[in-house]
C-alpha cells in the first residue's frame, strides 16, 4: 500500500466561518497503480493533491502514507517524505532557469545529502530514461515545452520515489508533446512506478488504469462510457450554452427576414440600404461586428 485516505475532510476558514472543500473522501492506492483524479475547476482536486503530496494536512480523517500517520508527522518529517518518497510533476515544470537539465534533476539528491559523484550518475540515468541524454547540459530556455516536462519527470523519479504525483502534466503542452509525456508515464508505470495524476481532461484521464472523479469536494468512481457520471457532468456544463442558442433562435424565428440582425459580411444590397438611410437623413442602428445592437449586447454582458 502506497497510501490510504479514510473519511478525509478539509475546511478553510473564511473569517470565522468554516468553508468545506473536501467531504468524506476515501481512497487507497496500491503499489504499481496508475490512478487519475479528474474534476473541473473548483472541484477540490488541487486541495486533494496537496494533501496526498503532504503539502497540507486534512481537517479530520485518517491519512497513512507508506506506513506513516501524516496527521501526527512534524514539518521536518513531512519534508523528508516529500523529498524521499514523492516525485512531483507540475503543469509549469518549476525548473530553475539558470541551471542545466542535469543540475535540475540533481536537486532532490542534493537535498537528500547524496555525494556529488552519485548525484551525477543518478541524474544522468534519469535523463537517459526520459530520452534526454543529448540535452543534459541545456538550460530550460533552450528546451521545448515537452522537453522541459521530461526534465521535470526525470527530477521526479531520480530518487526512486514511492509515488509519482502529477498535477495537470500536459496542461502547458501542445497535443503532440502531451501524447509523448503520457506515453512516458505509461512506460514508467509498466516498470512499476506508482502514478497518481490530477487532470480536468477526459482524454488524459483515460490513459490511467483507474479513474476517480471529484466534484463539489466529493470523490466518485469515474467511467467514461455513455451515460456515466463524467459524461453527465459534461452535459450539465454545456447545457446552459445550448439552451441560450435555442432561446435566441426562438426569439428570432418569427421576425421578418428584413428585421433580423445580419451577422455575416454585408452584401451590396445592405450597402445600398445604408446609403439610402444616410441620404434620407436616417441614421442606421449602431451595431457590433456580430450584427447585434448595443442594447442586445448589453443584455448578453
Amino acid at each position: 500500500m502506497v497510501f490510504e485516505l479514510k473519511n478525509i475532510y478539509k475546511d478553510y476558514l473564511q473569517g470565522k466561518e468554516a468553508v468545506p472543500v473536501l467531504k468524506n473522501i476515501s481512497l487507497a492506492v496500491e503499489d504499481g497503480e496508475y490512478v487519475a483524479i479528474m474534476g473541473p475547476s473548483g472541484s477540490g482536486k488541487s486541495t486533494l493533491m496537496n494533501i496526498i503530496g503532504c503539502l497540507d494536512k486534512q481537517t479530520k480523517g485518517s491519512f497513512v502514507f507508506d506506513g506513516a500517520d501524516i496527521m501526527s508527522c512534524s514539518d521536518k518529517q513531512l519534508s523528508s517524505i516529500r523529498n524521499d518518497k514523492i516525485g512531483f510533476v507540475f503543469q509549469n515544470f518549476n525548473l530553475l532557469p539558470r541551471q542545466t537539465a542535469l543540475d535540475n534533476v540533481e536537486l532532490p539528491l542534493l537535498y537528500a545529502g547524496v555525494s556529488k559523484r552519485q548525484r551525477r550518475e543518478k541524474a544522468k540515468e534519469a535523463l537517459r530514461r526520459v530520452g534526454l541524454e543529448d540535452r543534459m547540459n541545456f538550460k530550460p530556455t533552450q528546451l521545448s515545452g515537452g522537453q522541459k516536462q521530461r526534465v521535470a519527470i526525470a527530477r521526479a523519479i531520480v530518487n526512486k520515489p514511492k509515488l509519482l504525483l502529477a498535477d495537470e502534466p500536459t496542461g502547458a503542452l501542445d497535443t503532440r508533446s502531451g501524447e509523448q509525456v503520457m506515453e512516458l508515464f505509461k512506460e514508467l508505470n509498466d516498470d512499476g512506478v506508482t502514478v497518481v495524476m490530477i487532470t480536468h481532461e477526459p482524454e488524459i484521464a483515460r490513459c490511467a488504469k483507474r479513474v476517480m472523479y471529484i466534484r463539489d469536494g466529493e470523490l466518485h468512481s469515474g467511467e467514461f462510457a455513455a451515460g456515466s457520471r463524467a459524461n453527465a457532468v459534461a452535459k450539465e456544463e454545456t447545457a446552459p450554452a445550448a439552451e441560450k442558442v435555442q432561446e435566441e433562435a426562438a426569439v428570432t424565428k418569427d421576425i421578418p427576414a428584413e428585421e433580423k440582425p445580419r451577422t455575416g459580411p454585408k452584401t451590396m444590397t445592405d450597402i445600398h440600404r445604408d446609403l439610402d438611410d444616410i441620404l434620407n437623413r436616417k441614421l442606421p442602428e449602431l451595431k457590433f461586428s456580430d450584427g447585434s445592437d448595443i442594447e442586445r449586447k448589453g443584455d448578453k454582458i
